[in-house]
């Protein structure tokens, strides 16, 4: 069956800096994208997405539309292929799935999980990795851990997909599973607990403390100590320093004892950038951290405050902390800010991505033009780097 997986606007504006560079679905909770998710549902998608983001995500078409932060469950995916022409699957006010014009509404009265603001992104990856876990490993078997100096608690819940390398690590899936993408690799000394999931080509350093409900995405490297974070993919995070609470997108990179603030010293609720108000918001969460666009990269040492957004294609650096909302495209930090100039910015993407042997298109550079375009009111300085 074919359906397209749209965007709703609010919900878009709500997961800036995340949703600048991809469609909602396209965004990675627990092993797999919301839009991997429908296609291991039997699913064939395509995307209703914004008009730059078009060339690469691409329409289907689609009779069927549905909502692109819904994470799909059998309850769900049963309910949308019972949809009639002309009929609108809904909760509350909130429009699920839609067959054509979708004029007659059917309410959905059971519970799902609908992503719809960067904190979502964290707050339910495990809940996110167990689903995923039972779907992806049904039926199959898992590769063997033959290395002797591995130590494995829960060895039922640990799922390792084929050419993963594993040394000297120690894996305890008691609390959850642990899923080992294609031709990932655990260094010695690695201490890792579940939920986790390391996603295809993946590396987990030597000696990296993995506190549990975090995924790393394709081709990521990490270390030192990260609790509760997702990185979408193509990211580094190869040194000693603490990332807890927060989302990565892709392409970032943060230098070595890069640390964030994931819990405020007076224990009050964290405050959030938010681009539909222009404003910070409440969370209403006790820990959050730091929320990083694609392409973001920030230097040795860098501190971020608990709450920190940081935009599309940023450059972080220096002493101190810099403010908590970082605008797309900028270069610097505590001591200020200004504008990094687009054609510098593409230098610096070309070479970060041949290096994964992934080519900056012109696609790519289009998209990035048009963010950094429609970004620039945030940038209200002059200079430029």
């Amino acid at each position: 069956m074919d359906i397209t997986l749209f965007d709703p606007a609010e919900t878009r504006r709500s997961l800036l800096p995340f949703t600048f560079t991809r469609p909602i679905a396209d965004i990675r909770i627990g092993i797999l994208k919301i839009s991997e998710k429908w296609e291991h549902h039997g699913f064939n998608i395509g995307f209703a997405t914004e008009d730059y983001l078009s060339a690469k995500f691409k329409s289907n078409n689609a009779g069927i539309r549905v909502n692109g932060g819904l994470c799909p469950d059998s309850s769900l995916v049963g309910a949308i292929k019972s949809l009639k022409e002309g009929q609108k699957l809904i909760s509350g006010e909130q429009e699920l799935a839609s067959n054509g014009e979708g004029k007659e509404e059917i309410t959905y009265h059971e519970s799902f999980r609908l992503i719809s603001n960067p904190c979502d992104i964290f707050q339910f990856n495990k809940e996110q990795i167990i689903s995923d876990y039972a779907l992806i490993t049904d039926g199959r078997t898992s590769a063997m851990i033959t290395d002797p100096h591995t130590v494995v608690y829960g060895v039922e819940n640990i799922f390792i997909e084929e050419g993963a390398s594993i040394r000297a690590a120690i894996l305890n899936a008691e609390d959850g599973p642990i899923y080992i993408g294609k031709n990932a690799q655990i260094h010695e000394g690695a201490i890792i607990k579940g939920a986790f999931a390391l996603c295809e080509g993946s590396h987990v350093n030597m000696g990296a403390k993995i506190k549990g409900d975090s995924t790393i995405g394709p081709y990521s490297k990490v270390g030192g100590e990260i609790s509760n974070s997702v990185i979408f993919g193509y990211s580094n995070k190869g040194h000693d320093g603490f990332l807890g609470n927060s989302v990565i997108g892709e392409w970032c990179n943060l230098g070595a004892d890069t640390n964030t603030s994931n819990l405020k010293n007076n224990y009050t609720a964290v405050k959030l950038w938010n681009y539909n108000t222009g404003r910070f918001a409440n969370t209403g969460l006790q820990f959050c951290g730091l929320m990083m666009g694609d392409h973001a990269k920030c230097g040795i040492n860098t501190m971020f405050n608990t709450g920190t957004v940081v935009g599309v294609g940023a450059n972080v650096f220096g002493s101190g902390y810099p403010r908590n909302f970082v605008p797309s495209f900028a270069w610097g930090g505590a001591s200020g800010l200004t504008t990094f100039q687009l054609s510098k910015f593409y230098e610096v993407a070309e070479a970060v991505m041949k290096r994964r042997g992934v080519e900056l298109d012109d696609s790519e550079r289009e998209m990035l033009h048009t963010i950094f375009e429609d970004t620039s009111a945030y940038r209200v300085w002059e200079n430029k780097a």
